[in-house]
């Protein structure tokens, strides 16, 4: 395939899939200048192994894979210069047209916050058992056995409502 050929379907494909980019841009990084160089670092880390994708894979799996592995490596290098403190302002889980009262939305705000303060790999676990990714699918993303990805998630799952069980307290 020809750069020009090879530059224009890269183009498409990011394009086609750039919601995963910020979705887990979002996930990662609290600050807007924070998210832009994330998403910006994705985004080359995508073109430079571009070459190495195999079709194996859907582009969606492909994505979420590099994009999670280069938000975690920038989310540890980030955390040790400066520390997130606040809940993710509109995070994966804000829809501005849905219609849900207060108390749902401050519920959503919790779990937006509970979800940040996770450890790296159950961020992205919850990140894409959210998206309502198959096990299988989570499984290739994140590079773990599907009975370790259900184990995970069963005990993040746990974590949560724990951690919502104490607000009603």
């Amino acid at each position: 395939m020809d750069s020009t050929a090879k530059s224009e379907l890269f183009l498409s494909v990011i394009q086609a899939n750039k919601g995963i980019i910020y979705k887990v841009a979002h996930s990662y990084c609290a600050d807007a200048e924070d998210r832009k160089d994330l998403v910006q670092e994705i985004t080359v880390q995508l073109w430079k192994s571009f070459d190495r994708y195999s079709d194996a894979y859907q582009y969606s799996t492909w994505i979420y894979r590099i994009a999670l592995n280069v938000a975690i490596s920038f989310y540890r290098k980030e955390n040790r210069r400066k520390p997130i403190s606040e809940p993710l302002s509109d995070g994966i889980l804000y829809f501005p047209d849905a219609r849900i009262t207060d108390e749902l939305d401050e519920n959503i705000g919790f779990l937006q916050q509970f979800i940040s303060e996770l450890k790296e790999l159950d961020k992205a676990l919850m990140l894409l058992y959210l998206e309502e990714k198959s096990q299988k699918e989570i499984a290739e993303i994140v590079g773990i056995t599907e009975s370790n990805v259900a184990t995970k998630i069963g005990r993040i799952k746990q974590v949560l409502k724990q951690r919502f069980s104490t607000l009603k307290a």
